[in-house]
């Protein structure tokens, strides 16, 4: 060890714990919210008068915004400087984390949902440049996994965490759970975190930020609406798909001509990084939206308690972990294409599983096709990533890992999105076939006993609704499950380093 890392451990020692936990704290915090609703939806829903596809807003408004928000992370911390800047972040999530629990309406909700996505897309990344900070650099890769510990340990506690909240107290106790974790963290890092960044402000390209975000908001508010207002056949959604297509070529004309573009156009010449934000995003698409599709389906057809939908729900995480300690141990035998293949195959199983399942599934089944899932999950997340980034040069790095994050969170978006909006269509034509022949005219012999003609005819419409919802949830499951074997072959497209070529420090685990 050099004196200038012995004197860096002594000197950032006595602080060293209480910033990791400052830190950790506002990486769970953050990644907590990204999952901690979707067990709360069906009680959201009822309490602010939505409807299923409506609901599935409280979630894309926040992924989208964060994909929005992520790249001018950078700029935001050379203008403020790091603590400033993660003070203002972890205080504006906190505002808006009380605003969202006390929303009263549905519009009320998405815009404090898209507020607190906003300050918690740079949330994240100051955490793990704070966390690198506060190690010496023989200590990056310890202060690296601490940090994937974090961003793994939310999607396994948001269900539960949310699933209790939601059924001993109120829905609106799974953003109040953010006060204090939020006024702790501010408090902390005023008393131990000290900024020593004079790094210059970046320039931001603020016209390329306008119109890509322009672009992406019309594009999901596409998603989002356009099987409520039949698609192209409502001036609404014509006018949203106009904005998006305008957006997205002024976005790309500037970029082009630009000396300073919001993302930088040499990192579409790499096309290992090109295919690999492509796996990324498609995968992502496919696991938020099983994600979304499973607690709502335990709920609204199977009328599970929302603790045990959660519940249900948290083994994906463990899978996960699972998989990155088999990979850790298995690092240098098998190749990385072979994993990103095989847990493609594992992801489409698992699917291929779940769209087996009936109304009077056993939750050991629902528990290991999770766990299945999220051994898949794992198997291509962090291997994608490290090949992702394996043959970009260092001066688009940066540029790469905010191109990362926004399309792995659009990805999520649209898959939440797609399946939400599916699965209400498909209920509503599977009622209809169902129901065709069920009349008091044909089936005189429907009658329950003990039951009126009318009474009997209400109860079997029941049944055939549940049975329609089940039958679009399995429809939603194969969709995913055929997308997940769709994208198996860009895999062959990736480009292998090198026996003894490294990835960029942290690549994998910061993006």
């Amino acid at each position: 060890m050099t004196t200038v890392e012995q004197f860096d451990r002594v000197a950032r020692a006595p602080n060293q714990m209480m910033i990791t936990l400052i830190a950790m704290a506002a990486t769970v915090m953050q990644v907590l919210d990204t999952t901690i609703a979707n067990v709360a939806l069906p009680h959201m829903q009822g309490s602010l008068g939505a409807t299923q596809d409506q609901i599935s807003w409280v979630l894309t408004s926040y992924i989208v915004v964060t994909a929005i928000a992520t790249p001018i992370t950078g700029w935001t911390a050379s203008k403020l400087g790091l603590t400033r800047a993660f003070v203002m972040a972890i205080t504006g999530f906190t505002v808006t984390s009380i605003a969202c629990g006390a929303a009263q309406t549905l519009p009320q909700m998405v815009l404090f949902r898209l507020l607190q996505g906003g300050f918690g897309a740079i949330l994240t990344p100051l955490s793990q440049s704070i966390l690198l900070g506060a190690y010496p650099r023989s200590q990056t890769a310890k202060a690296m996994n601490i940090f994937s510990i974090g961003v793994m340990v939310g999607p396994i506690l948001g269900p539960i965490i949310g699933g209790y909240l939601t059924e001993e107290y109120s829905w609106r106790w799974c953003f109040y759970i953010n006060v204090p974790i939020g006024i702790l963290s501010i408090v902390g890092a005023f008393i131990f975190m000290h900024d020593d960044n004079n790094t210059p402000a970046r320039k931001l390209d603020w016209l390329g930020f306008l119109f890509l975000s322009v672009a992406i908001a019309a594009f999901q508010l596409v998603l989002d609406r356009g099987e409520q207002k039949g698609w192209f056949q409502s001036g609404e959604i014509k006018v949203e798909a106009g904005l998006m297509v305008f957006g997205l070529y002024m976005f790309v004309v500037h970029s082009l001509t630009t000396a300073n573009p919001f993302i930088d156009v040499r990192l579409f010449r790499d096309r290992t990084y090109v295919i690999g934000v492509g796996i990324m995003a498609m995968i992502f698409m496919v696991y938020l939206g099983a994600l979304v599709l499973v607690p709502q389906l335990l709920q609204f057809e199977m009328n599970y308690p929302v603790l045990t939908a959660g519940l249900a729900t948290s083994p994906r995480g463990i899978g996960m972990i699972a998989s990155f300690i088999i990979i850790g141990r298995l690092k240098g035998r098998i190749g990385p294409r072979t994993l990103i293949a095989g847990g493609m195959v594992m992801n489409a199983l698992s699917l291929f599983l779940m769209s087996g399942w009936s109304l009077d599934v056993e939750m050991d089944q629902i528990v290991w096709t999770g766990v299945l899932q999220g051994l898949g999950m794992g198997a291509i997340t962090l291997p994608v990533a490290t090949v992702t980034f394996s043959t970009l040069s260092d001066q688009l790095r940066t540029d790469g890992s905010a191109f990362f994050s926004l399309m792995r969170s659009l990805g999520g978006a649209i898959g939440v999105a797609i399946v939400s909006a599916r699965v209400v269509e498909l209920t509503q034509i599977h009622h209809g076939n169902l129901s065709a022949f069920m009349n008091p005219f044909r089936h005189l012999h429907m009658s329950i006993p003990g039951m009126s003609q009318a009474a009997s005819m209400q109860v079997m419409n029941f049944s055939i609704t549940r049975q329609a919802g089940m039958i679009a949830y399995i429809n939603g499951f194969l969709l995913l499950a055929v997308l997940s074997i769709v994208m198996l072959p860009l895999v062959f497209f990736l480009r292998v380093p090198r026996p003894g070529q490294s990835a960029p420090p942290g690549a994998a685990v910061g993006d």
